[in-house]
């Protein structure tokens, strides 16, 4: 198990909101550390870049192509946060598009409670693929 603290947690236990308030972090994380570490830009610039990719619709469709490699487990967690009942909904998104990117962080945020930074590096570098 890899995570920055050892602390009890199970992530099977938790509520689907409380894994996207996790996904959310490490997914922005990610996609910081992409831009970062492979180019040395203005803050601003960088900033940006990553607003764009974290975003409702980037994540959306972030979710769509990794989708059909999720496993049962996996797929189980993303359909609980794609039905999950939030209270709100992000500026200039849709609900579909907000649905599916609550369903991608609860699922980042499952696999990193659960120790499965492999399984993450694995999902996020097809995210860094470019489209064919």
């Amino acid at each position: 198990m890899e995570r920055f603290l050892n602390l009890p947690c199970d992530p099977a236990q938790l509520g689907t909101l409380n894994l996207a308030f996790v996904g959310d972090t490490v997914y922005d994380l990610f996609v910081r550390e992409s831009l970062v570490c492979t180019a040395n830009q203005p803050v601003k610039k960088q900033h940006s870049l990553a607003a764009a990719r974290v975003k409702a619709a980037a994540q959306a469709a972030a979710a769509q192509k990794i989708l059909p490699l999720l496993t049962e487990e996996e797929a189980d967690v993303f359909r609980r946060g794609r039905n999950a009942h939030v209270r709100h909904k992000a500026k200039n998104a849709s609900e579909s598009d907000y649905h599916y990117a609550t369903a991608l962080e609860a699922l980042v945020g499952y696999l990193y409670l659960k120790g499965e930074l492999n399984r993450l590096r694995t999902l996020f570098a097809l995210l860094l693929e470019e489209p064919t």
